[in-house]
C-alpha cells in the first residue's frame, strides 16, 4: 500500500478495465515489482497482497476459509509470486478500519454493503468495471447486484446475503402459528430487538412507510414515517412492548432464554444459526419474519436486506491482482466453500442449497418479506431517531396518549440534516 516508484510492468488497459474507477471514476493504471522470467521469457510479479476478514473465516477450526481460498487463488496464477499478510477486521467494522486511513488498509477486504457511501467518501472503495461487473450480474439476482450499486457504480463482490428472518421452537409453535405474530404472542414467548433501529423498521414499512421513495433510491424523497400508516404501527407497537409474551432482545438475551426455556421465538440472521441450533436441537424452526395484525388487515413485515461483500482499495499498488482476487474470493466455487465450512449462504444461484432450510427461509425473505436497505448518503439519519423510538417503547415513555406526536417527531428528526 506505501507509494513506492515501481517498475511499469501491467498494461494499463488491463488495470482500467478491472477497476472502473478508485471512487472518484477515474482510471487507474497499476505498478507491480518484476523479478525473475518466466518460462515463455516474460518477467514474473512479485506482490505481497493484505486481506482483512473476520476472525471466523480466519479460524483453523472452522477450515480457516480466506487463507484457503486466498492460496488457491495464488496457484491458480502462476504468473504472479504471490504473498498474503492477513488482518482480522469484522464486514461491520470495515468502513471504520478502512475509512480511518484508506492508504494504509487492507488491498481486499469484506464489507457490509451499507457502507459503501462511507467508503467512497473517504476513498477506501474502488469502482468495478469489465468482466468483473459481468461475473456479478451473471452470479447475483437483481437484488443482490442492486445491494453493490450507488450512483450507477458497482462496488463490490457480494458473497452472501444480510438480514434477517425468525428462528422458533416448533415444540411450541406449529407452521401455521409462525405466519402471524398476534397469534404467536397467543401461545409463546417472542423476543424482538424492538429497541435495535435495523429491526424496527419492519413493522412501519409493513403498513406503507418508505425510506426514499418506493423503490429506496429517490434521496430527495426523504423518510416518509409520517401521517395515520406511521402512527399506527407506533400504537400497535405500544401493545407490543406491554405484552407479558413479549420481551425486547438486547445484549444476547433472546439467544439465552432459548436456551433456558423463557423465549420461544428470536429474530436474527444466519449468524447465530449454530446457537440456536445448540439452544433448540431438533426443535429449531427457521421462517421469514410473520406478519401481524394492524386496524383489522394483516401486514406483512419486512426485514432490511443487503449483502456482504468483497471490496477492493483504490490505493492498492496491485489493483489488477487485487480485483482479480475479489473477484476469486466472491467465486461460486469460493461460495461453496464457504457454505460447507461456515454455513455462509451463497448468493451466486449456481451453488446448491437443496434441502437448507435456512437457505430456503432466507429465499422468502429476499422474495417476500424484506425491502432493500437503501444506499443514499443521508441514510444515516435514520438510525438515532429510529433507535430513540425503539428505546422509549420499551421503557413505557411512548403511549397511546402521545403516540401520534412521537411518531411525528421521529419523522422530522429522521428529515433533519445532522450538522457536525
Amino acid at each position: 500500500m506505501k507509494k513506492k516508484v515501481l517498475a511499469m510492468l501491467l498494461a494499463t488497459t488491463m488495470v482500467a478495465t478491472a477497476f472502473a474507477g478508485c471512487g472518484s471514476k477515474e482510471e487507474t493504471s497499476g505498478e507491480a515489482t518484476t523479478t525473475e522470467t518466466d518460462a515463455e521469457g516474460e518477467e514474473a510479479i512479485t506482490a505481497t497482497i493484505t486481506v482483512w476478514g473476520p476472525q471466523e473465516d480466519q479460524s483453523e477450526d472452522n477450515g480457516n476459509w480466506l487463507k484457503t481460498e486466498c492460496e488457491a487463488f495464488a496457484a491458480e496464477h502462476p504468473e504472479w509470486d504471490l504473498t498474503f499478510e492477513y488482518g482480522v477486521c469484522s464486514e461491520g467494522d470495515a468502513k471504520t478500519n478502512v475509512g480511518t486511513d484508506p492508504t494504509a488498509a487492507a488491498d481486499v477486504y469484506m464489507f457490509a454493503n451499507d457502507q459503501i457511501p462511507d467508503l467512497l467518501a473517504a476513498n477506501g472503495i474502488a469502482e468495478l468495471g469489465g468482466s468483473t461487473v459481468d461475473q456479478i450480474k451473471s452470479q447475483n439476482s437483481e437484488t443482490m447486484v442492486n445491494t453493490v450499486t450507488y450512483d450507477g457504480g458497482v462496488y463490490g463482490v457480494p458473497f452472501t446475503s444480510n438480514t434477517w428472518f425468525m428462528y422458533y421452537d416448533k415444540s411450541v409453535f406449529t407452521e401455521d402459528d409462525v405466519k402471524n405474530l398476534d397469534t404467536m404472542l397467543e401461545k409463546g414467548v417472542v423476543s424482538f430487538p424492538l429497541s435495535n433501529s435495523w429491526y424496527i423498521a419492519s413493522f412501519y414499512v409493513a403498513n406503507g412507510c418508505t425510506l426514499f421513495g418506493a423503490d429506496g433510491t429517490d434521496e430527495a424523497a426523504g423518510f416518509d414515517f409520517s401521517g395515520d400508516k406511521a402512527a399506527a404501527v407506533t400504537d400497535y407497537l405500544v401493545d407490543l412492548a406491554a405484552n407479558p409474551n413479549f420481551k425486547n432482545d438486547a445484549e444476547g438475551s433472546g439467544i439465552a432464554g432459548l436456551a433456558d426455556g423463557s423465549v420461544n421465538a428470536i429474530f436474527s440472521g444466519s449468524w447465530d444459526y449454530d446457537n440456536v441450533k445448540e439452544a433448540l436441537g431438533d426443535n429449531m424452526g427457521i421462517a421469514a419474519a410473520p406478519t401481524f395484525t394492524i386496524d383489522g388487515k394483516e401486514a406483512q413485515m419486512k426485514a432490511f436486506a443487503g449483502s456482504k461483500a468483497i471490496g477492493v482499495n483504490p490505493n492498492a499498488e496491485y489493483p489488477q491482482i487485487a480485483v482479480a482476487l475479489a473477484a476469486y474470493l466472491g467465486s461460486a466455487d469460493a461460495q461453496k466453500a464457504h457454505l460447507e465450512m461456515r454455513n455462509i449462504l451463497p448468493t451466486d444461484g449456481s451453488v446448491d442449497v437443496s434441502g437448507n432450510e435456512l437457505a430456503e427461509a432466507v429465499a422468502v425473505v429476499l422474495d417476500k418479506a424484506s425491502t432493500v436497505q437503501p444506499l443514499v448518503s443521508t441514510m444515516g439519519q435514520y438510525w438515532t431517531p429510529a433507535q430513540t423510538m425503539g428505546e422509549e417503547l420499551v421503557n413505557g415513555s411512548v403511549t397511546h396518549d402521545n403516540a401520534a406526536e412521537k411518531t411525528e417527531a421521529m419523522n422530522e428528526a429522521m428529515n433533519t440534516s445532522v450538522v457536525e
